[in-house]
C-alpha cells in the first residue's frame, strides 16, 4: 500500500473532511500507546505527540482536522536518539513527556531525557501563510537546552514581553527529589538556560508524584496543568498565578470520581479555531499501555472544568458527522505492502537508533528484506520492528521468508519470525528453515492474551504454541512485529527475512 506522506493544510489530504467544530466520539479517541500525550494548533490543523521512550523513529507527530480523526504524518527523530552512544541502556530511557507548539512560524518540541536533561527539537521555518507547512517537516539538530540529571515534563511559553519560561518536573530515581515542579527562564531563542531552575511547587503533602506540566497563559494569570497521584492511581491539578513564579492557587479539575477511567493523567489543553475547548490526556490501562482520552473543557471564573464536572466523560454528543466511521481511529489499523523506499511512521525499532545494515526498504519487489543482527547474551534485541498494539480484539498477518546464511559455521545461528514483547518477556514465532513462503499469525484478545498460527497458504491455519499472556514494555504497552536475529558468532556476511505484506484487523 502506498503510504502518503505530503501533508497540506489547505487541501483534505488523505481524503478526510474538514470539520466546522469536534463531531461526536467516543473515549478513548485512540486506543493505543500514546503515552503522555500534547497537543497545538496550527490554522486550522491539529498536531499530536507524545513520549517515544527507546523507540525510533521518535517523537511520532500525528495530525487531525477535528481532534478525533488522527493520521500519522511525521517523527521528529528520525534515525537517531540524542544524546545515545553505542552500548547505552535504552529500555524506558531517553524521550519522555514531550511539549509541541507553534511558534513564529517554527514547530517546537521541547522534552525531556532523564539522563541527559531537557531537549528541544525544531522545525525549519514555514511562511506565515503555511503555504509550505507539509509534512514530512524539516527539522533541525536537537539542542540540550538544560543538562541536568533527572529533568522531565518541560513545556515553553512565550510571554507577551518576549520573555521565555519553561516549567518542568523532576525524576526521583535520578534527582533523588520527586512530588516538586520547577521554573525556570530561557534565553529569548528559546535554546538556552538564561536562569536556573527553581522550585515553585511542592506536592509532597496532598499532591504527591506531582509531574507532566503543561505551561500557559489566559486572561493574565500563568497556569500550571499536570498531574499527580501517580500514573494507575492520580488525578489532575491546576494552578494559576499573576506571577510566574507563583505563589499559585490551584484546583484539582479532573479525578475518575464514580467513573470506570482510572487516574486520567497527563495531557494538554487546546482550543478549535470556534474557540470550543479540550483535554487531551492518557489513562493507563496495563498491557495495552497508555491510551487516548479527549474531555471537553469549558472555563468558569478563570477555572478549567473538565469532562462532566471533573470526571472524566466516555461519549461526547459534538456536532453532526456525516462522514465519521466507526471506530474513528480504524485508519491505524492497516495492511502494509511495502512499496515505498522508506518504512512507514507506525513502524518503530526498538533500540537506540535505526541502523542502515538492519533493512532494505525493496519498493521494486513491493517487500522488506530484515537482515540477521545479533543480539545481547540477555537475549535483547535492538533491531526489533514493531507497532503499537491495539487495546482491542485484533488479529497480525504477515507473508515471509527466511533465508538464513549457508555457511557452516553459521548453522541454527540465526532466527527470524514474528513477535510480541514486553518488559520482562517476549513470545516468539519462528519462521520454518525451508526458503519458502509461509503466512504466520497472531490473534490476541481485547484483554491481551495472544495465540499464534501458521499457514502455508493463507487458508488453513494450525496453532503454534500454546497462547500466552502480552506483558507491557518499560514504560510503554506491549508491542508486536518482525525480528531477524542470530546469536553472537561472527562472520562477513547474515541470512535474512523477506516481508511480502503485514495486516493488522480487528476482530468483531
Amino acid at each position: 500500500m502506498k503510504r502518503l506522506y505530503l501533508f497540506l493544510l489547505a487541501s483534505l489530504a488523505f481524503g478526510w473532511e474538514v470539520f466546522a467544530s469536534v463531531p461526536a466520539y467516543t473515549n478513548p479517541i485512540l486506543p493505543y500507546d500514546y503515552s503522555d500525550p500534547d497537543v497545538c494548533r496550527v490554522g486550522d490543523t491539529y498536531l499530536m505527540t507524545s513520549s517515544s521512550f527507546n523507540n525510533v523513529p521518535g517523537l511520532q507527530i500525528l495530525a487531525s482536522k477535528d481532534l478525533v480523526h488522527w493520521q500519522i504524518v511525521d517523527a521528529a527523530i528520525r534515525y537517531r536518539l540524542p544524546g545515545y552512544e553505542e552500548g547505552d541502556p535504552v529500555a524506558g530511557n531517553f524521550v519522555w513527556a514531550p511539549a509541541i507548539r507553534e511558534h513564529e512560524g517554527r514547530i517546537w518540541i521541547y522534552y525531556g531525557d532523564p539522563d541527559r536533561g531537557i531537549y528541544c527539537i525544531r522545525s525549519k521555518p514555514f511562511n506565515s501563510q503555511l503555504s509550505d507547512f507539509k509534512f514530512p517537516l524539516e527539522w533541525e539538530e536537537p539542542v540540550l537546552v538544560i543538562a541536568a540529571k533527572g529533568y522531565i515534563d518541560p513545556c515553553p511559553l512565550w510571554d507577551e514581553d518576549g520573555r521565555v519560561w519553561l516549567s518542568h518536573g523532576v525524576a526521583g530515581s535520578r534527582f533523588g527529589l520527586k512530588s516538586v515542579l520547577m521554573m525556570t527562564e530561557l534565553t529569548a531563542d528559546g535554546l538556552a538556560l538564561k536562569t536556573p531552575s527553581r522550585i515553585i511547587f511542592d506536592g509532597h503533602e496532598e499532591h504527591p508524584t506531582s509531574e507532566g506540566t503543561k505551561l500557559y497563559k489566559r486572561n493574565g494569570y500563568y497556569y500550571i496543568m499536570h498531574p499527580a497521584g501517580g500514573v494507575a492511581t492520580g488525578w489532575q491539578v491546576v494552578q494559576r498565578s499573576k506571577n510566574i513564579y507563583g505563589p499559585y492557587e490551584l484546583k484539582v479539575t479532573l479525578a475518575q470520581g464514580s467513573t470506570a477511567i482510572n487516574a486520567p493523567h497527563q495531557g494538554g489543553w487546546v482550543e478549535t479555531p470556534e474557540g470550543e475547548g479540550f483535554f487531551i490526556h492518557f489513562q493507563d490501562v496495563g498491557v495495552a499501555g497508555r491510551i487516548v482520552h479527549m474531555q471537553p473543557l469549558q472555563w468558569v471564573n478563570d477555572w478549567p472544568v473538565m469532562g462532566n464536572n471533573g470526571e472524566p466523560i466516555v461519549k461526547y454528543k459534538g456536532a453532526k458527522d456525516k462522514g465519521q466511521r466507526e471506530p474513528s481511529w480504524a485508519n491505524f489499523v492497516r495492511r502494509d505492502e511495502f512499496d515505498s523506499t522508506e518504512l512507514a511512521l507506525d513502524w518503530q525499532w526498538a533500540g537506540g537508533r535505526v541502523l542502515p545494515q538492519w533493512y532494505f526498504c525493496d519498493a521494486a519487489n513491493s517487500r522488506l528484506r530484515l537482515y540477521s543482527a545479533p543480539r545481547d547474551a540477555d537475549e535483547w534485541m535492538p533491531n526489533l520492528l514493531l507497532q503499537k498494539i491495539p487495546a482491542v480484539a485484533f488479529t497480525a498477518t504477515t507473508r515471509v521468508r527466511f533465508t538464513p546464511n549457508p555457511h557452516k559455521k553459521m548453522q541454527g545461528a540465526e532466527q527470524a519470525g514474528m513477535i510480541v514483547t514486553g518488559r520482562k518477556a517476549s513470545f516468539k514465532q519462528e519462521v520454518p528453515v525451508t526458503s519458502e513462503w509461509c503466512y504466520l499469525r497472531m490473534k490476541m484478545t481485547d484483554s491481551q492474551r495472544g495465540q499464534f498460527y501458521t499457514s502455508t497458504d493463507g487458508r488453513h491455519w494450525t496453532k503454534a504454541g500454546e497462547e500466552f499472556q502480552a506483558v507491557e514494555g518499560h514504560w510503554i504497552g506491549a508491542q508486536v512485529g518482525l525480528f531477524c536475529t542470530r546469536d553472537s558468532r561472527k562472520h562477513n556476511d547474515a541470512g535474512w527475512l523477506d516481508v511480502d505484506w503485514f495486516e493488522i484487523t480487528l476482530d468483531k
